[in-house]
């Protein structure tokens, strides 16, 4: 069973750098150890990366840095982005997480540093190496990511490591992901809002101003997603009566199963034992704005095409 919004990516070595590029699409809120690097091409797309929210335009870049919680809302737009994610040991001691006081790094920010000609320069050696794979590939891919990482923090602002702001941010962050992990392991228990708030020693609410800034949906449809995602992993996978998943993946009745189930996949239990498609369970992740938007096919989990026009481009 994947781990609610925790995406661990598959690569096709050990080698842990993957490049990609989409049209018109949008993503769930996830985070993820590695360093991820997100370039608009063309279009624009709004962005929430941890509690920093833009909108990103053509030629500007968006830095994740690891473990930051991101997502983008940008169901009635148009873009084209270009994605690089990379595990911080590609880059070495040089990575000290920089702590950047924002994540978003302009056009002009990149004109100004004199890193537009080197990020595009990074984005097409990484996409040819890593298809091509010819030989060194590696050093070469690891040497471009290097050389444009140190630039990058050569040049854009950070935040000082003391710097109170930041150190409340960081403790945020890991409180919220150890709650996530919380909730992973223990969906099928009673889990309120106000023992969700009091593991991050918030109010209730503010903490469900600070969970929807996030993660963009609020605590209870997060939660209910989860164990709806369980629920029809079991329905899928086990001969368990319906009742009995209900109750064991943390809803207190049948018919507030049924309702909610419905509500986050589009069908009661009984109609989704019906259906053909064996991995449709992995839909209870989106909670869909419209009925044109759909997962691209045969990628990550949190990558939403925005209409059926959006197909992964070749670029």
């Amino acid at each position: 069973m994947i781990k609610a919004f925790h995406e661990i990516r598959s690569y096709d070595s050990d080698f842990m750098v993957w490049h990609s590029s989409y049209q018109n699409i949008s993503f769930l809120a996830h985070w993820h150890k590695e360093i991820e690097l997100i370039y608009v091409r063309s279009g624009s797309c709004r962005l929430n990366i941890t509690d920093r929210t833009f909108t990103a335009h053509a030629g500007d870049l968006a830095v994740c840095e690891s473990g930051e919680i991101h997502y983008s809302d940008s169901y009635d737009m148009k873009n084209c982005l270009d994605f690089i994610i990379f595990d911080t040991g590609i880059i070495g001691p040089i990575f000290q997480n920089p702590r950047f006081s924002h994540p978003l790094v302009t056009r002009e920010q990149l004109e100004a540093y004199g890193l537009n000609h080197i990020l595009h320069s990074l984005i097409h050696t990484v996409s040819r190496e890593l298809k091509e794979k010819a030989p060194y590939y590696q050093e070469v891919v690891t040497s471009s990511l290097q050389t444009f990482w140190a630039l990058l923090k050569r040049h854009h602002p950070r935040t000082e490591s003391g710097a109170l702001p930041d150190g409340k941010r960081s403790r945020m962050l890991n409180d919220l992901q150890s709650l996530l992990s919380y909730i992973d392991e223990h969906y099928g228990d009673s889990i309120s809002l106000e023992f969700a708030a009091g593991s991050m020693n918030f109010s209730t609410s503010y903490f469900s101003r600070i969970f929807k800034k996030l993660m963009g949906i609020n605590f209870v449809t997060y939660l209910n997603m989860v164990r709806v995602e369980g629920a029809a992993y079991e329905l899928r996978h086990t001969q368990r009566k319906i009742t009995d998943i209900a109750l064991s993946c943390g809803f207190n009745n049948i018919r507030t199963f049924n309702r909610v189930f419905k509500e986050i996949t589009g069908c009661t239990p009984s109609e989704f034992l019906l259906l053909p498609d064996p991995d449709t369970y992995k839909r209870t992740y989106y909670k869909r704005r419209s009925a044109e938007q759909e997962f691209v096919k045969n990628d990550s989990l949190t990558v939403v095409q925005n209409s059926p026009a959006g197909e992964p481009a070749e670029l």
